[in-house]
């Protein structure tokens, strides 16, 4: 209620007591006003009133909203059930508009603030999580793979000759079919081998740039959360190939969010080098439903003009995931996360070469990996690798996810195990 509400109101029940309601009320209106201001994730996590209060005052402001609204168009935000109304708040618009996905809906005042407001605390993490030197970044409704297709995309109009893409490899299907969907060709990067470790061979890279000149490649396109043993690229001295070559240099920062090796990275590359734009999931590093993901970078101008390439208005809903679970655990409940991450990780590299010793495997050693570990399968090695498989399976009928039995043709076999803050 606003202020000559509340003074009605007086003349209904005792006017002490309605001091008492707007003094609560002005509470929670305080919190939303700093974030308002500062555009920032608040130190202490938020309640679900508070939460609830600002989204209803949001989704009030949208034209779907409006008492005795007569919407004629095709676009009113028009829903059937009051079950999915209420699902997404009655937030219905979406946001953006059909040339930018970061532009202003008239329609939609409270779904745009919400979009602003989101894109605002998010980038205020990234820097929390250890790149500082980020000044931009947007959540698109896309997850990690198409949303590397839409950078991928947006290169195209600055480098009309590119075609190729250096790519050190990383055996995971969608950052290769990225490229593929994008319409570039991926040139393949064996890695080295470095102790148990598989790391980018910076002479290959090189080699491989000067071979097809470049003017013909689009970008390197690098990783950093990965499966052990292979462990995050050289991301500093790849940047320093981009820029020494002025090749753009995208980074698939999967769920690299929640390390802090992965962050100091990107963070050392934009540094030394060149990083035109890094990508991570939603879902992975902040705990939320599948369908979103984070596009940032040190150049504003270059991360809006990949706004501009996605066509249409977009789905509101990964948006809104985000902010809602950041204002409930706000900077320190998600430090408290990071913090609780690498506890378990040590936790969990302690007990699994317990479990290795246990049975006359071994734990590789991969420092360079924060986030994943592998052990040796030897004992169970068959021609066939079917008894490593088959132990992937029984782990997963257990209820033990996470987990990957690799046979190889060679006499070593792997498993592998990651941990993150879900």
């Amino acid at each position: 209620m606003n202020s000559e509400n509340f003074s009605i109101s007086e003349k209904i029940v005792s006017p002490s007591y309605i001091r008492q309601g707007k003094q609560a009320r002005r509470s929670h209106e305080q919190l939303i006003r700093l974030l308002l201001e500062q555009g920032k994730c608040p130190e202490e996590g938020w309640s679900e009133s508070t939460i609830e209060l600002f989204l209803n005052e949001l989704a009030v402001m949208d034209s779907n909203n409006f008492l005795g609204n007569c919407g004629v168009g095709e676009r009113e935000g028009r829903v059937a059930s009051s079950l999915v109304a209420r699902r997404h708040y009655r937030l219905i618009h979406g946001i953006g508009r059909s040339g930018d996905i970061a532009a202003i809906q008239p329609k939609a005042t409270g779904s745009s603030l919400l979009n602003k407001l989101t894109n605002s605390v998010v980038l205020d993490i990234l820097k929390l999580s250890g790149v500082r030197s980020v000044t931009s970044c947007f959540v698109v409704p896309m997850a990690t793979g198409m949303s590397l297709t839409l950078c991928f995309l947006t290169l195209r109009h600055k480098r009309p000759k590119g075609r190729y893409i250096i790519w050190p490899r990383i055996d995971q299907k969608s950052c290769f079919k990225a490229m593929i969907t994008a319409g570039f060709e991926p040139v393949v990067v064996e890695n080295i081998l470095e102790g148990d470790e598989l790391r980018t061979d910076m002479e290959a890279v090189e080699r491989t740039v000067q071979e097809l000149g470049a003017e013909n490649i689009l970008c390197i396109h690098s990783t950093t959360s990965c499966f052990a043993p292979r462990v995050p690229d050289r991301l500093e001295e790849l940047a320093t190939i981009s820029a020494k070559y002025d090749i753009p240099h995208v980074v698939n920062n999967a769920y690299g969010v929640q390390s802090s090796k992965c962050m100091h990275l990107i963070q050392q590359g934009a540094r030394v080098g060149r990083i035109d734009a890094f990508v991570q999931s939603l879902d992975k590093n902040f705990m939320v439903p599948v369908g979103g993901a984070i596009i940032a970078g040190f150049n504003e101008s270059f991360i809006q003009e990949i706004s501009r390439m996605y066509p249409g208005r977009a789905s509101a809903s990964p948006s809104l995931d985000v902010l809602i679970t950041l204002l409930t655990l706000g900077a320190s409940g998600y430090r408290k996360l990071l913090a609780e991450q690498k506890e378990m990780y040590t936790y969990l590299a302690q007990e699994l070469k317990r479990l290795a010793a246990a049975h006359g495997e071994r734990l590789l050693h991969t420092p360079h990996n924060p986030i994943s570990l592998a052990m040796s399968l030897d004992g169970l090695q068959t021609q066939s690798g079917k008894s490593v498989t088959q132990l992937g399976s029984m782990l997963f009928t257990r209820q033990v996810s996470g987990a990957r039995g690799v046979p190889t043709p060679l006499s070593q076999c792997r498993l592998g195990c990651w941990h993150h803050t879900g």
